[in-house]
């Protein structure tokens, strides 16, 4: 665990176990406030995880307590925007949005500012009764500059996301998962578990196909519809050329379990 005074801990903890990478966020301290180092290391172990062809799924966490409830004020209070934009905060999380591997939130605590904004890029978000989800940062004077406003309005639509942004209103993990923008609600201290158990059910599937279903869904969101349908036809199509295809039917009119291989 990283204290202030102790550089040489890690940030972040980086497991790997049976096809599943695990992201441990590991600054409990500050709350998993997102300095740079943090955020370098998450790029970082994000880069290694989707260059691994074993690691078919990622999931990330903060630990027993907390997610991540923002970035760390320390480094920004006494910036200007010209040395904010030399930061490059977005930047450091292009490695999430773009991964091209599915990748499963477990939330818990404070999931605030940056941390929210981690949370959204995820595919799957399993979040308990603890969470606090919010996007605060109209209330030190700035707003979301790394997707908090837009993925948001997608995800809840304005009015929701007018409030928690205009008014810095966080949403319990509940209503969270009413509003859609969790995928599914656990007890207290049951988040991981149940995304490890989703993990588990991905790294059972064909991966190519879940490629193509992440690449369907994030590049036809943005899209118009005809577009959109356009894409999912073509990778539709295009499974129909693998291995696992004919696997996966074969193996469903043998009634036997499917032995994917992601050729």
């Amino acid at each position: 665990m990283q204290t202030e005074n102790n550089s040489s801990a890690p940030p972040v903890q980086v497991e790997r176990d049976q096809g599943i990478g695990i992201v441990t966020m590991d600054r409990a301290e500050r709350l998993n406030a997102l300095n740079l180092e943090m955020r370098q290391a998450i790029a970082a172990a994000f880069g290694e995880l989707a260059a691994e062809p074993d690691i078919l799924v990622i999931v990330v966490t903060g630990g027993d307590e907390v997610f991540a409830a923002g970035a760390d004020l320390k480094l920004l209070v006494d910036k200007g925007s010209q040395e904010v934009a030399e930061l490059n905060l977005a930047g450091y999380w292009h490695a999430v949005a773009s991964c091209e591997k599915p990748v499963i939130a477990a939330v818990n605590g404070y999931c605030l500012g940056a941390g929210s904004e981690l949370m959204q890029m995820c595919d799957i978000v399993v979040a308990d009764t603890s969470a606090r989800i919010g996007q605060p940062e109209a209330k030190v004077g700035i707003m979301p500059g790394a997707g908090g406003t837009q993925r948001l309005l997608r995800s809840v639509g304005k009015p929701v996301a007018s409030l928690m942004l205009m008014c810095g209103e966080a949403l319990t993990g509940e209503r969270a998962y009413q509003l859609g923008l969790v995928s599914e609600l656990t007890e207290e201290g049951q988040a991981l578990t149940r995304a490890l158990e989703l993990a588990r059910k991905v790294t059972r599937m064909p991966p190519r196909a879940m490629l193509a279903i992440k690449r369907t869904l994030k590049q036809g969101g943005d899209l118009p519809l005809s577009e959109a349908l356009q894409l999912e036809q073509d990778e539709f199509l295009q499974l129909f050329d693998t291995a696992d295809q004919t696997e996966g039917m074969t193996a469903f009119l043998e009634k036997r379990k499917p032995e994917f291989t992601g050729n």
